[in-house]
């Protein structure tokens, strides 16, 4: 139990600190004014640094796969980007 709470805690802070860059990030901008668009953008790259898994779930729904194809598409993407990590490594 403790391990799980352990954790949770750094999850719980690897997500706050990516909400606070995203938040940096807009405020950097000096718009007044923030599209969804732009929001979600950042909050899926944040996602991906993170968690692939969370960031797929989230990329299926935000931007709403039409089918499999598309969704295939996009974990293909994320693994040859995967690849190419790896290949600098």
């Amino acid at each position: 139990l403790v391990t799980e709470l352990v954790l949770l805690s750094r999850r719980v802070d690897t997500l706050e600190k990516a909400v606070d860059e995203i938040e940096q990030t807009l405020l950097n901008t000096l718009n007044r004014e923030v599209t969804s668009l732009e929001i979600g953008e950042l909050a899926m790259a944040q996602l991906k640094k993170i968690d692939e898994v969370a960031y797929v779930r989230f990329a299926s729904v935000y931007r709403q796969f039409s089918d499999i194809n598309t969704f295939m598409d996009e974990l293909k993407e994320l693994l040859n980007s995967n690849k190419n990590k790896k290949a600098k490594s």
